[in-house]
């Protein structure tokens, strides 16, 4: 399979797991349990892809220091710390609070890096990659030109995006498929329209356990169920695994309807595990999932 290329971003988080997620009050809570772990979207949307069986690179900035080291680790395991940018800002941490529902209070207790992507790398890979999955991190900014240039599909993930936020509009421009979350948009099939009718070739809504949208361009809409879990380990990652889920299933193309059903049997699979990519995920057995 050709080439897919992932730009932005890495944490190393600590993630807290809690009956309900506390009221804005001075308290002590007692955690169900806690522990640090690989996190943020490009080191899930890479992970997924890579057990998938995809052909990806991921390229991230990370510091130098043992929260840098210990992403490094977690994902030289899967082949995937060779483009590691070390910068010397400290590595980006999240403190997530976790309820027993899966909703989550992200807590970014280091920010990003605001640069440090080697770009001439950057270039290489996505001259020859069939698609590049940039993410929405100032230092992956540069590479939204770099991929416009080249010709080279761009797909991007605005996660919670709120209407008319201006951090987002250069990824948004850039560009041909859009996934995002309704969580913040009441009228999400609105934006959604406006996207196509703007020249995007696809656009995907999730909402969660309430399943997920997508518009094509040709007019299609549909709407697909999320898939029953066995048991709700740890909602970190979702909606990256659902993502790669339906990359996979577009590059091989499958139907879009069929698309989505493998982006929830992925998404399904990830909330069974607490890692960003369950151990057990692969290509036949995201298929079993899916009732293929």
């Amino acid at each position: 399979m050709q080439p897919l290329c992932v730009i932005g971003s890495t944490t190393w988080d600590t993630l807290i797991h809690l009956p309900e997620l506390p009221a804005p009050s001075a308290q002590t809570l007692w955690a169900t349990r806690s522990y640090q772990a690989l996190g943020s979207t490009g080191a899930g949307k890479a992970l997924n892809l890579k057990a998938l069986g995809c052909n990806v690179s991921l390229h991230s900035v990370i510091g130098a220091d043992p929260a840098g080291d210990a992403i490094h680790a977690a994902l030289a395991e899967h082949g995937l710390a060779e483009h590691l940018c070390r910068s010397s800002a400290a590595t980006e941490q999240h403190t997530n609070l976790m309820d027993s529902n899966g909703r989550r209070l992200s807590i970014f207790t280091q920010p990003p890096a605001p640069s440090g992507l080697d770009l001439s790398v950057t270039a290489q890979h996505l001259a020859r990659c069939r698609l590049a999955i940039i993410n929405i991190f100032d230092y992956a900014r540069p590479c939204l030109a770099q991929a416009r240039a080249l010709g080279t599909p761009i797909w991007t993930d605005l996660h919670d995006y709120d209407l008319g936020n201006p951090y987002h509009q250069a990824f948004i421009d850039a560009a041909e498929v859009i996934f995002l979350a309704s969580d913040n948009l009441p009228d999400y099939r609105a934006f959604m329209q406006q996207c196509i009718a703007a020249g995007k070739q696809l656009v995907v809504c999730t909402h969660a356990e309430r399943g997920a949208s997508l518009l094509a361009a040709d007019g299609t809409w549909l709407e697909k169920p999320a898939l029953p879990i066995s048991q709700l380990r740890d909602s970190n990652g979702a909606g990256d695994a659902f993502f790669s889920g339906f990359v996979y299933a577009y590059l091989n193309r499958y139907p879009l309807a069929d698309c989505l059903r493998l982006a929830a049997a992925a998404g399904a699979l990830c909330v069974e595990s607490d890692r960003l990519c369950n151990p057990a995920l692969n290509a036949p057995a995201l298929l079993a999932r899916a009732g293929f």
